[in-house]
């Protein structure tokens, strides 16, 4: 195996898309995926990208992604990186494949100052769970996640036109 820890480049974007559905799959919402090739490379090689990628390269072939953004923490007053999603095909589970992506991502928060490295996990996923406690994640079960898309946010941003919501000045 000569796997390569690497950047995304625009030809990985049809390999990482195929990725990202196999998630999707395996988190039971495969129906949820409507991105595109288009959307991803859109994202990912913007000029000024707001979201990056890193690959798992075997001889030419990706087998893993990691996509991230940066994040930022008042408490710490320093940027941090969120990992968006993992997934290492399942025929290379248990080959390091994870870890070196996850190394990498440390690597560039330790190289840049920055103070945290996040993620979600479903919680029924318990391999993936007991991964990250192996490698001295911390679960962080008094945070609930909130999302707000479809309808509710299109209502939400039709609030924050009313008048009455505008401060006066």
């Amino acid at each position: 195996m000569t796997l390569v820890v690497r950047p995304v480049r625009p030809d990985d974007v049809p390999a990482v898309l195929g990725l990202v559905r196999d998630l999707a799959a395996y988190e039971r919402a495969p129906e949820q995926v409507v991105a595109t090739e288009d959307d991803l490379s859109a994202a990912l090689f913007a000029p000024h990208p707001a979201v990056f990628a890193h690959v798992a390269d075997d001889d030419g072939e990706v087998v893993g992604f990691a996509l991230w953004f940066r994040s930022f923490s008042t408490w710490l007053g320093r940027h941090g990186l969120y990992l968006e999603d993992l997934y290492v095909r399942p025929d290379r589970r248990g080959d390091g494949v994870g870890t070196r992506l996850l190394r990498t991502l440390a690597a560039l928060c330790v190289e840049h100052g920055y103070g945290r490295l996040e993620w979600t996990c479903l919680d029924w996923n318990e391999p993936a769970r007991g991964f990250y406690r192996s490698l001295g994640a911390e679960l962080q079960d008094e945070w609930t996640v909130h999302r707000l898309t479809g309808e509710p946010l299109r209502a939400l941003a039709g609030l924050a036109g009313d008048e009455q919501a505008q401060p006066r000045g």
